[in-house]
């Protein structure tokens, strides 16, 4: 039996059954309302005043069109940020169609605007699970459509296309996957030598893992967490699972607001990075019934359980600020016992038959997307990123060196540059160069008027390096 279950939202029609068309008669997109497309532009447009380098980008390629006759079949989260993302690719030629990989992160003023201005986006806020997969359904089962780029947050939409039409998934030329969750997918395909595309690493670049992951959370946690609960951070006791990248934003951010921080981990690197950090290192099992919040980071799944979920003090906030909503046990949750009190939006109290309850936010989904917002400038530095991998810039970034491929088991996801010449990507793992990272960070570095010291030529010859990088090698992190 489902868990009794208290809301206060109106049960509104869903946007599947509602008949809708923009302004040039088009009906070819499934949003909430696209009545509300005017909003939704002004945020697109102050977006763009906070992403330099996307707009710089589709000014300078506009003319060349470097992605004509791509199409590619997207699922991110739909916000103003990954509007301008999407509008860049297509401005620079691509014709997109996109679905939303999180169910409460679609910005529904946004996604009519998208659909107002002739994009096929199937997204809004608050979806079901039966929605979500029918909207990535909408964006692959077109008549006469057949994509050849996949843009993924996640994995869904690959392993959806992967799944059910395995003739379209062979005619893919390449996959970008920017997460942690969805490069671990690709790499069990990939070892299963079920991988039919070439492959690249997207979410291990340095400006998608330091800027989206580390400087990202560490701003939109605490914002996440104020306003779903308006919790004072001070003196709480917070253990944070995981210390890659996101952990490490997360910890640093509630350190800074005097909370004390206990840390989960697997990896001793990662451990001792935690210890050296001033955290204290533990496992979850000797802290849970003391602390007040309980946030996981690892894109793993059941690292918080029901037995830890049973022992968590009254009035504990539990959230996820991995990919994934398989860190917390949720689903243990729903049983005939527990009742369910929605509090206000993405905010749940889950009570125990002795009354005690826990606050659990989003439904143990992404805390930041879906219950604030996140820096628009981070998601420049990413969104930049991913367009070059998508076909731009390729003579200048790569030249004409195939990248190295990676067969270490931690790998990673898929990307196919959309003009790589025949035969230059394998079906393999590639690795992303240097170069393009650092190419990506100058962009943004006008925005905080900073001057790059240049090397001369004997500093150069000493370090054994070309004067406009790449600076590092690839294996340095």
């Amino acid at each position: 039996a489902a868990a009794s279950y208290t809301d206060s939202s109106d049960d509104e029609t869903s946007p599947r059954d509602k008949q809708q068309k923009n302004s040039k008669g088009s009906s070819d997109f499934c949003v909430k309302n696209i009545k509300q497309a005017e909003f939704g532009r002004r945020e697109i447009e102050i977006a763009e005043q906070e992403m330099p380098a996307l707009m710089a980008l589709r000014k300078r390629a506009q003319g060349e069109k470097p992605l004509a006759g791509a199409k590619i079949v997207g699922c991110t989260h739909i916000t103003a940020q990954t509007a301008v993302l999407m509008e860049t690719l297509g401005a620079l030629g691509a014709q997109c169609r996109w679905a939303a990989c999180n169910i409460y992160s679609t910005l529904n003023e946004v996604a009519a605007a998208l659909a107002e201005s002739g994009f096929p986006v199937f997204a809004w806020k608050g979806e079901s699970e039966d929605d979500f997969w029918w909207c990535i359904d909408r964006c692959v089962n077109v008549e006469g459509w057949q994509p050849n780029m996949i843009l993924d947050d996640g994995g869904d939409l690959t392993h959806w296309i992967y799944k059910k039409y395995p003739n379209m998934f062979k005619k893919i030329k390449g996959i970008v996957e920017e997460s942690v969750t969805g490069v671990h997918r690709l790499y069990q395909l990939s070892k299963a030598g079920k991988l039919c595309v070439p492959a690249m690493n997207v979410n291990d670049s340095v400006t998608k893992q330091k800027f989206d992951n580390l400087y990202c959370c560490r701003e939109s946690i605490l914002d996440g967490l104020k306003r779903t609960t308006d919790m004072m951070f001070g003196g709480k006791q917070v253990v944070v699972c995981g210390y890659g990248e996101v952990g490490k934003g997360c910890c640093a951010a509630l350190k800074a607001m005097g909370s004390i921080v206990y840390v989960t981990e697997i990896d001793p690197i990662c451990a001792l990075q935690a210890c050296m950090d001033g955290f204290r290192l533990v496992k979850l099992n000797e802290v849970i019934r003391q602390v007040d919040i309980v946030i996981t980071c690892t894109g793993n799944k059941n690292v918080v359980t029901r037995e830890h979920l049973d022992r968590m003090k009254n009035s504990c906030i539990v959230c996820n600020m991995g990919h994934s909503n398989t860190e917390i046990d949720v689903a243990s949750l729903r049983t005939p016992e527990l009742t369910w009190e929605r509090v206000r939006s993405q905010v749940d109290h889950v009570i125990w038959p002795d009354g005690k309850r826990i606050v659990l936010l989003a439904e143990g989904r992404l805390l930041n997307l879906s219950c604030s917002t996140v820096p628009t400038f981070v998601l420049s530095i990413t969104a930049t990123t991913q367009v070059r991998r998508l076909g731009l810039d390729q003579a200048l970034l790569w030249g004409q060196q195939p990248l190295t491929p990676v067969s270490s088991p931690q790998a990673l996801a898929l990307i196919e540059l959309y003009n790589a010449p025949e035969g230059r990507y394998k079906q393999d793992v590639y690795l992303l160069p240097k170069k393009m990272d650092e190419y990506v960070a100058s962009l943004h570095l006008p925005t905080f008027d900073a001057h790059l010291t240049e090397l001369t030529d004997e500093q150069a010859k000493y370090l054994g390096l070309n004067k406009n990088g790449p600076f590092k090698p690839n294996y340095y992190r």
